[in-house]
């Protein structure tokens, strides 16, 4: 019988039992056959581990903190795929994590946004997350975002805006003319209500309509009301148009400073996010944006107040801005506008003139009938 060397002895009895061994003795190279597939099975083990690991313990460059709203979601996941287009580190598996955070909004739906506290009701959370570094970046419907940012915060980038008119959306009736006198239209936009009012006086608003996109159909479905009014943008980015009845113009319904557009903040000092973020503004819709705000920011407008605001690119390249107050009955409307170049200075100076005009013109008391 041949002698094996240590290493092998070693490796033969680390292996294989005792039935390895014949009676006529060691098959050697069957045993270093043997011994190479177990080396070859514990490499592949080890390395299987190893990567394992490594996708468990990836840490994302870009944690997006958004509402969880389905709307949220989608305005959320737009934002990464956006991202992932502009970096191919981005678009590795894990590179952007979405942080999905409840916001007081979100909390207290049994009572109308004007009662809880108006400003920030659907950003103070998520801007205390950005913050305290629990997030990279803040995904926002730009027309939840107060006029003030919080110290150490910018908001850089505005996505390309979508449709910003209101939809109407009813069962049995083809547009807001063909509601008979009477029918209840469910909304929680003071703006909406207003305008509606001023138009159709014989309708009824219940007012605390409020819910997720969802919610607010599922409420119409079961009859609570006979008709509602929903931002056309938020329907098309849930695929939800087939539910419209009518897109009411902007004549008809002059729509919320900012409807539309989505907003991407980040800290202050962390160039690294700006920078990336920075790739994905829409420079038409942020100067639109901006001085649909310094209209609201003159105005000091709140969630107790009636106010629409539109800034547009007429056929000449121009601004075209539009803005309103009303009384929240609907009954006292005031209107202006302006126009001037598309610039961020002279826009800038647009909204906050139409402001001062129509502070002027309202008096004290306007906004409390």
């Amino acid at each position: 019988m041949k002698t094996l060397n240590p290493s092998n002895q070693a490796l033969i009895s680390a292996n294989f039992s005792s039935r390895s061994v014949s009676a006529t003795g060691f098959s050697l190279p069957c045993l270093k056959s043997q011994v190479l597939c177990q080396r070859r099975k514990l490499t592949v083990v080890k390395a299987s581990v190893a990567v394992e690991q490594q996708t468990q313990t990836k840490v994302a460059l870009i944690r997006i903190g958004t509402r969880g709203s389905p709307l949220a979601l989608a305005q959320a996941y737009e934002t990464r795929d956006k991202l992932m287009a502009t970096s191919s580190e981005l678009a590795e598996e894990g590179a952007i994590q979405i942080v999905v955070i409840k916001t007081t909004g979100d909390k207290i739906l049994s009572q109308p946004l004007a009662d809880i506290g108006g400003k920030g009701l659907f950003t103070k959370e998520i801007d205390e997350a950005l913050l305290n570094s629990e997030i990279d970046i803040a995904v926002h419907s730009m027309k939840d975002v107060p006029t003030y940012l919080p110290e150490k915060t910018i908001l850089p980038c505005n996505l390309p805006r979508e449709d910003v008119r209101d939809a109407f959306i009813s069962l049995n009736a083809s547009s807001l003319a063909d509601l008979p006198a009477g029918s209840v239209v469910g909304t929680a936009s003071l703006r909406r209500k207003s305008q509606l009012l001023n138009r159709y006086p014989s309708l009824s608003v219940l007012e605390n309509f409020r819910g997720n996109v969802q919610t607010r159909l599922k409420k119409l479905n079961e009859g609570v009301v006979q008709a509602t009014l929903l931002a056309l943008a938020g329907l098309k980015r849930l695929s939800m148009t087939e539910h419209v009845s009518a897109i009411l113009s902007i004549d008809d319904m002059l729509p919320a400073v900012a409807q539309g557009a989505i907003g991407i903040a980040c800290r202050s000092d962390d160039d690294k996010m700006a920078n990336y973020i920075a790739k994905l503004n829409h420079e038409e819709t942020r100067l639109a944006v901006a001085c649909e705000r310094a209209f609201l920011l003159t105005l000091d407008g709140s969630c107790r107040t009636p106010i629409a605001g539109y800034a547009c690119r007429d056929e000449d390249g121009n601004c075209l801005f539009r803005g309103l107050v009303a009384s929240p009955d609907g009954t006292k409307v005031l209107e202006t506008s302006r126009k001037g170049a598309y610039a961020y200075d002279d826009m800038i100076l647009m909204g906050e003139d139409a402001g001062k005009e129509l502070l002027s013109r309202a008096g004290p008391g306007f906004f409390d009938s």
